[in-house]
């Protein structure tokens, strides 16, 4: 006898991250030193120690009792964290357009919400083939299908495939929902030029002339760009949108100040028309209210206060950890130049993608590096290194080992 709903798959959740990273931890129980972890997406320090940034969690220590354990003033949020979020997100960039802000459940809550919110079940959502596995899994759960656009042309976005891809969606729905992990995307670590944003958006303006157009754009990793100054710059562009083109910015205050566990973040309403904007809200406020209730008040009340008044302190703390990335990605990218490893197009970010294209091949490469005490992660294409793991000494020849493992498999075929 079935008691799940007929549409749910009963297949159980293969978490390849989480089952990898436990079996990377027996290992080094056993093994000490000699084991290298390059599973989590998390920042970990040096010493090998899980970073907790003293900046934010000092003063959510000091929050008091009474507003960890209140509920938060809206199903949307708190106005102070709703005004806070946009402000934080655009930076310098100078929209023109209307906006809302949704309080989420982190990044994940604002990419899942949108989907729900903006397509009907049996519509199709468009993702990167290479990308966040949860995508696929989002969609699956909400009765969607996934069309997948190639991610590269050669070492740059493939605009002609996110165009093609959404002209196909076209052939049989009324509209577009589209995800853009960017900018330091996961898993590649590739961020778009100014050049390719403005593509971007000619391309949903032209497919918006034909039905609504929605680009959700996860921003997670924004916060660890290595160019801080200059990486919301592209929102600018945001302006040429059509009356048709809406975006959700998919933010994870989560990820922005080290607390992964502390689950909070944020979809932003953008579009022209400021009637499109309340109605969207109204959804995705039916949305959180069905799905989640709200978010934990002391989480919205820790945000406001470390980008504000503790601001300095957070971004000094911060910069730390983004210099020590960018040491471990230049020491990773020399050492494959050197090597010749094949790597997807790496501009910033918590990840370097190796490059197979054979998925067979890459599941192979995977279980000869455990069978080596390396543990990665495997995506469509490609086999992920989370750098933001691995302290500098296990990334020393690092990339010389994976490519040994490559060449090794490869003969045995």
């Amino acid at each position: 006898m079935r008691f799940a709903k007929d549409s749910a798959s009963i297949v159980p959740l293969k978490d390849t991250v989480f089952a990898v990273a436990r079996r990377a931890k027996e290992d080094m129980a056993a093994n000490g030193d000699q084991v290298i972890d390059a599973t989590i997406g998390s920042l970990i320090s040096e010493d090998g120690k899980f970073v907790a940034l003293n900046s934010v969690f000092r003063h959510y220590d000091e929050i008091d009792d009474v507003i960890k354990a209140s509920y938060a003033s809206g199903m949307i949020g708190n106005p102070s964290y709703r005004k806070q979020v946009y402000s934080w997100i655009l930076g310098k960039a100078d929209l023109a357009l209307s906006h809302s802000v949704i309080a989420t459940p982190g990044g994940t809550g604002a990419v899942s919400a949108a989907m729900m919110s903006f397509l009907d079940e049996g519509q199709t959502v468009i993702v990167p083939e290479i990308g966040w596995i949860s995508y696929d899994l989002m969609a699956a759960q909400y009765n969607l299908k996934a069309l997948h656009y190639e991610l590269f042309d050669g070492d740059r976005f493939d605009l002609a495939s996110f165009e093609k891809t959404i002209q196909e969606a076209q052939k049989t729905q009324d509209r577009v929902v589209a995800v853009i992990n960017d900018p330091c995307h996961n898993p590649t670590g590739y961020t778009l030029s100014s050049e390719e944003w403005a593509e971007i958006i000619a391309i949903l303006n032209r497919a918006s002339e034909k039905g609504p157009v929605i680009l959700i754009n996860d921003i997670a990793y924004i916060d660890y760009s290595f160019h801080l100054s200059s990486v919301r710059d592209y929102l600018t562009l945001f302006n040429g949108f059509s009356d048709g083109v809406m975006a959700v910015i998919a933010f994870s205050t989560s990820k922005t100040l080290t607390s992964y566990g502390l689950r909070c973040g944020a979809a932003i309403l953008l579009a022209r028309n400021e009637t499109d904007v309340r109605d969207a809200e109204t959804v995705m406020e039916k949305t959180a209210r069905a799905g989640w209730s709200n978010i934990a008040n002391a989480a919205m009340e820790n945000f406001v206060w470390v980008t504000t008044e503790g601001k300095e302190a957070y971004l000094e703390e911060k910069q730390k950890y983004i210099d020590l990335l960018k040491q471990r990605s230049d020491l990773f990218l020399k050492e494959a130049r050197e090597c010749h490893l094949p790597i997807y197009p790496y501009r910033e970010g918590f990840f370097i993608t190796i490059r197979e294209k054979d998925n067979a091949m890459v599941e192979k490469i995977h279980n000869e590096l455990m069978n080596r005490h390396i543990y990665t992660v495997t995506v469509n294409k490609g086999i992920r290194v989370a750098i933001c793991s691995l302290p500098i000494r296990k990334i020393q020849g690092l990339a010389a080992k994976i490519r040994e493992v490559m060449d090794f498999c490869r003969k045995g075929e």
